[in-house]
């Protein structure tokens, strides 16, 4: 998985509640087995319009087609961002876009755990302090710096933001594991463990035998 230690980028105002995960990216949009191909797809309900003979083109007025924001690095988001099912594929669009934030008041739980598990840092806030940094993206000026080590959000005039990030999935973004990866860290204490385990329970060990075949 990518880390994800201090980056810094464009941020887009999206001051809308509810966002949810089939909107991020409607099961239309989910034709393949594969992970790739989704950025495009990312709130297509708003990003196109119907054009000829059933195409679909793109939307002016919504702000992820229009400069800059179409190289946005962070979405900043109102309450309740990636509720509804547990499609992963909506990470993955978020992701492909080449977002890798969103700053919301609140998140859905499974949208935000799949966030974590795919490269894309959700952080919560205060709904006075996203309205501010909304309304501060708005002119399409505003720059922030994320550092995950420190936990904050840096605006241009130097000022931070704390917030919080649970320890395991701080980790996991940090120095780029998924959950086999961050297991793994602890092999050391794990092989221990199976060797001491062995010693005081060696009839758990003994497979063949616990299930009655010949050893």
């Amino acid at each position: 998985m990518e880390s994800f230690v201090k980056v810094t980028g464009i941020a887009a105002p999206l001051m809308r509640a509810n966002i949810d995960t089939d909107l991020l990216i409607p099961s239309r949009e989910i034709t393949g087995t594969g992970k790739d191909g989704y950025g495009a797809k990312l709130l297509a309900p708003w990003r196109y319009l119907p054009g000829p003979a059933g195409s679909r083109v793109e939307n002016p007025d919504f702000v992820l087609n229009r400069a800059p924001f179409r190289q946005a690095c962070f979405l900043i988001a109102d309450a309740n961002f990636g509720s509804g099912s547990s499609r992963e594929p909506a990470v993955w669009a978020v992701r492909q876009f080449g977002l890798r934030g969103i700053i919301a008041p609140s998140f859905g739980a499974i949208f935000r755990n799949n966030c974590f598990r795919n490269g894309v840092l959700p952080i919560e806030l205060a709904k006075d302090q996203v309205d501010r940094l909304a309304h501060e993206a708005e002119s399409g000026h505003l720059v922030l710096t994320v550092d995950l080590e420190a936990c904050e959000v840096i605006r241009m005039d130097r000022t931070r933001i704390t917030f919080k990030v649970p320890a395991n999935e701080r980790t996991m973004m940090l120095e780029g594991l998924d959950a086999i990866g961050l297991t793994l860290k602890l092999e050391a204490r794990i092989r221990a463990f199976q060797a001491a385990d062995r010693k005081a329970r060696p009839w758990i060990w003994d497979i063949p035998q616990a299930i009655g075949e010949p050893t």
